[in-house]
């Protein structure tokens, strides 16, 4: 506790200094003065806990320095000393709050008790104040948090200069751990910021929800952190506190009452985490879809397109078609509005329906799958949606090396290898023909100058040879194996087996040696 004395004989002041034991007491001596005027300019200026003053001083005298100090806002404690026993200077004194109103000569004892008396309030004061203060804070944060979720109704009531929130512009900012390692963050957003946050002037701090959120205020502030994200132009050095941190912000807001809405801003962009590129430390409320956009659905007929699709490119080694169908699942997901485990189980849906069907296409080739519980678990465990669409290319072009045409030294090959293994599809130019990068008139007429037969007469021979090999199981009916081969109608399929065999397929299965 700080004590100023001030007397103007210098043997009274420097008998003050000694006579009783301040450090002892709990004070240190911060000033001495001998005039008023003095006086008076450091009691405003340091602000001592206790003030030892006489009352009879030049140019301002003792009554008037505590009667200016105190309409100067000054709070601290005064003992007046005086060689007059005038009930007057005592009762003046007492009117601006002096403590203790002491004669000369002064008695030690007495000024002890006196000193100790003080003490003892100035400590009390203290308590009451971070009571105070603790209680002041509490209802800060509370007020805060209900501004950020819209609950607060009377903004009208509140002392916004109190609270300092008496500003021109606010904006939300969250964030939490970029890596999901479980190590603990520690930094200081006004160190980040460079600002100086006292009183709460800059920004306010609150968990909500379990998640940290700061409340810019002012164009300061605002300002700043516009700098600080232009480090996330370029990767954050490693180990500096940008490169462990991911952070959403929110729109500007020019209301108290309109906090909450850059609030909703970065909640939403936190959940939307998992549409983040490769390192990617921030997202702005610029990259927030509107409601009106996120209209795309994850349905079983979208998994059932994109897989049929992919499982044509896989088998046609079409690189970039799979890479442009994984950009269009992207495209879609991104204007999703179903949540993201929905989200995981549709590309899961996709990856096992892909894996059905080229298993059940190439039954005698060993293709190295994941096995469904092993992919069904990594792509839960991802973070980001990158993450799972780079795994689903890896597989697939597993599976193309695995299954790829061992002699396609030409797209020709190629296209008569995914023919030979998919005859018992609806195969028509039309829709092969994209997959190779071919128009279908084109593709038509190199197919018939490279195989000497056109592409319907190829794919009829292929199934006719197909179905000899079925008509020597008994159990197939033939109607059964026209499905089988692609040929929906069973009476054209006589008609084709006749064509390319001379005779019927119940008369190629009698003279094959089995029954009809």
């Amino acid at each position: 506790m700080k004590v100023l004395i001030a007397d103007d004989e210098v043997v009274v002041l420097e008998g003050l200094k000694y006579i009783i034991d301040w450090e002892n007491l709990g004070f240190s001596i911060c000033s001495q003065s001998k005039n008023g005027e003095e006086t008076l300019e450091k009691i405003l200026r340091l602000q001592p806990d206790l003030v030892l003053l006489d009352i009879r001083m030049p140019r301002l005298s003792g009554t008037e320095i505590v009667q200016i100090a105190r309409e100067n806002g000054f709070r601290g404690h005064f003992i007046i000393l005086s060689g007059y026993s005038d009930f007057s200077y005592a009762q003046t004194a007492i009117k601006y709050g002096v403590d203790f109103y002491l004669t000369k000569p002064i008695d030690e004892e007495e000024l002890e008790n006196a000193v100790l008396t003080v003490k003892k309030q100035i400590e009390d004061e203290r308590k009451s104040a971070m009571t105070l203060n603790q209680y002041r804070e509490n209802a800060r944060d509370t007020i805060i948090r209900s501004l950020l979720t819209g609950s607060f109704k009377d903004i009208s009531s509140l002392n916004l200069t109190d609270l300092h929130l008496s500003t021109d512009i606010y904006q939300v900012v969250m964030y939490e751990r970029f890596t999901q390692d479980p190590f603990q963050v520690t930094w200081d957003f006004a160190e980040l910021l460079r600002v100086t946050n006292q009183d709460h002037n800059s920004f306010d701090h609150v968990s909500l929800e379990r998640r940290e959120v700061i409340l810019l205020k002012g164009s300061f502030a605002l300002d700043r952190f516009e700098r600080l994200l232009s480090h996330y132009h370029v990767n954050p050095q490693k180990g500096s506190p940008l490169d462990s941190l991911f952070l959403t912000y929110g729109r500007r807001v020019y209301r108290p009452e309109d906090i909450t809405y850059s609030y909703e801003d970065a909640c939403a962009l936190l959940e939307r985490r998992f549409f983040c590129e490769h390192n990617q430390h921030v997202l702005g409320y610029e990259a927030l879809p509107s409601a009106g956009e996120l209209t795309y659905r994850v349905t079983d007929e979208e998994a059932s397109r994109f897989s049929s699709h992919l499982t044509d490119y896989i088998q046609t080694q079409n690189r970039r078609c799979i890479v442009e169908e994984l950009g269009n699942i992207r495209k879609n997901l991104y204007y999703c509005a179903d949540q993201i485990p929905a989200i995981k189980r549709f590309l899961i849906d996709i990856y096992l329906q892909i894996r059905q069907k080229i298993s059940q296409v190439y039954v005698n080739i060993q293709i190295p799958f994941c096995t469904n519980s092993a992919m069904i678990d990594s792509i839960d465990s991802k973070f980001y949606l990158y993450e799972i669409l780079n795994l689903l290319n890896e597989q697939f072009e597993m599976c193309m090396n695995a299954i790829g045409c061992p002699s396609s030294d030409t797209i020709m090959d190629d296209i008569l290898h995914y023919i030979n293994y998919n005859y018992m599809e609806n195969l028509k130019l039309e829709t092969i023909a994209p997959l190779f990068g071919y128009n279908s008139a084109y593709l038509g007429k190199i197919f018939t100058k490279k195989v000497g037969e056109s592409f319907n007469s190829y794919l009829d021979r292929i199934r006719i040879d197909h179905s000899k090999l079925l008509l020597k199981d008994e159990s197939l009916k033939v109607y059964e194996i026209a499905e089988r081969i692609g040929y929906k109608n069973v009476d054209y399929f006589h008609k084709k087996f006749r064509k390319y065999v001379g005779q019927s397929p119940a008369e190629y299965r009698k003279t094959a040696g089995l029954q009809k």
